[in-house]
């Protein structure tokens, strides 16, 4: 057997003495597929094994150990010492619980119908944490009853029928084919294919009413179509605004980038374009980059921003003062 050979039956063979209280050498040659000598051979290989101490000299303690009387006289292996199997690294609890949370996030998405696996996974990381790991959870929101419906469609295989309040304000009825959720910041968007356009569209939840799921089946599939890889896609109508924002920032706003826009940098700040469907949109996108976003032109688009600025301070000024 080459060594790297060798290393690897080593690597493999002290794991599964170790999920065993104890095991005959017949036993072990037989679950390897190798001669019984094969095994006596790296049993005691394995006893003479282990990680040197603080003096850089291998003592008593740091070897492993097997109960030799009982491998000598009755081919059985046992270990009784076993080292550096404890000094793996392990997740905080402050590392495990931010880890379940992001699992019960993922949880509540409609395409992971199999929970089970993750709620596994969950309580696979609170076990292995270096300590309990804090009671932590993901805070519900008013999109999710809206999440279970359309998580329930997609587990049918079928439409879904809804009211929606377009970005101009206007509110019609819409019927699509629940294609993929998709969530960016607090806020939540289903893309599928809308029946009254005869495209992929996209929805964001907080946006729906009425929400119901229909008995027809499903038109398309996510298979069926491309789906963009952008969430926000340009429409002809819409408005081009001219910003300053911090290069930091950039990443964060570059689904509004219409493709060839230019960008100019200076002093770690980035003036180019974005596309929004009209000015009104403007004020949720500033609000999300306070401090780090500035619109430059046109001038409707600074007064829109600026009297929604104005209106917020305004409400605070005209709060009552605790006597």
């Amino acid at each position: 057997m080459h060594a790297q050979d060798k290393l690897a039956f080593l690597l493999a063979l002290v794991p599964y003495l170790m999920d065993r209280d104890g095991v005959s050498v017949a036993e072990a040659a037989e679950h390897f597929g190798v001669p019984v000598e094969q095994i006596r051979d790296a049993v005691r290989l394995i006893a003479v094994s282990g990680v040197p101490g603080e003096t850089s000299q291998y003592q008593h303690g740091d070897l492993f150990d097997i109960a030799w009387e009982d491998f000598e006289e009755n081919d059985r292996i046992v270990l009784t010492h076993m080292v550096a199997i404890d000094d793996s690294p392990r997740f905080s609890a402050r590392e495990a619980a931010a880890l379940i949370a992001g699992l019960q996030y993922l949880s509540s998405l409609p395409e992971n119908a199999d929970r089970d696996v993750i709620g596994s996974l969950m309580a696979k990381l609170a076990r292995g944490a270096s300590a309990e790991p804090s009671q932590v959870a993901v805070a519900g929101s008013q999109s999710d009853e809206t999440l279970t419906l359309i998580r329930d469609a997609v587990a049918a295989g079928t439409q879904v029928e809804f009211d929606y309040l377009n970005s101009r304000g206007e509110h019609e009825r819409r019927r699509a084919d629940p294609l993929r959720i998709e969530s960016v910041d607090q806020d939540w968007y289903l893309r599928g294919w809308c029946h009254l356009r005869e495209a992929v569209r996209t929805f964001r939840l907080d946006r729906m009413s009425a929400l119901t799921v229909t008995t027809e089946p499903l038109t398309y599939r996510p298979t069926d179509v491309t789906l963009p890889e952008t969430l926000f896609e340009a429409s002809a109508d819409d408005l081009t605004v001219d910003i300053e924002v911090s290069t930091s920032a950039l990443p964060l706003i570059a689904d509004y980038i219409p493709e060839g826009a230019q960008l100019s940098e200076l002093d770690g700040f980035v003036r180019t374009s974005v596309r929004v469907a009209h000015y009104h949109g403007l004020k949720r996108l500033v609000a999300g980059l306070s401090g780090v976003l500035t619109v430059i032109a046109p001038e409707e688009a600074r007064q829109a921003v600026s009297e929604w600025a104005k209106a917020g301070a305004a409400r605070y000024d005209a709060r009552p003062v605790p006597e």
